[in-house]
């Protein structure tokens, strides 16, 4: 690439809207992401999978992996981490010995309550940095973003 070529390059990344996107989702976790690390040890893809249990009850990880559209690869590190502390069982299927059921244990469901309140106080804080209006528009647009 000559320094013309440079020159002549007006795409502006700052701009971009995947760019923007991803800036805005690390920007906007990083709090909430010293919690969940800090008080439990947690990786992103295993907070993840602990609120799709607590949310939604036992699930096998390929429902979880098509909830939360993540790999499956990233999901079964988690739910072996997650198991290893004791905050999730697995059960192979009586009929499908391929396939494994997830579910909570106490001290899982513990930090799973406890996570869902400081994510619901934080999601407050960042919303109020907009009107009422503004709130709702950017849910539904990241909503139809993520629904593509």
């Amino acid at each position: 690439m000559t320094k013309q070529d440079l020159e002549a390059d007006d795409f502006d990344l700052a701009n971009f809207l995947p760019y923007l996107l991803n800036q805005a989702a690390e920007a906007s976790s990083l709090e909430f992401q010293r919690v969940y690390k800090g008080r439990y040890g947690m990786l992103r893809t295993e907070w993840r999978v602990l609120f799709h249990l607590g949310m939604y009850g036992g699930q096998t990880a390929t429902e979880i992996c098509t909830r939360a559209r993540m790999h499956k690869t990233k999901i079964s590190r988690a739910v072996q981490r997650l198991e290893a502390r004791r905050f999730l069982t697995r059960t192979r299927d009586a009929a499908d010995r391929r396939v494994e059921h997830l579910e909570l244990t106490q001290a899982g469901r513990a930090a799973y309550l406890s996570l869902r309140d400081i994510a619901r106080a934080y999601d407050d804080k960042l919303i109020r940095m907009f009107s009422k209006d503004e709130a709702g528009l950017l849910r539904a647009m990241l909503r139809q973003l993520a629904e593509r």
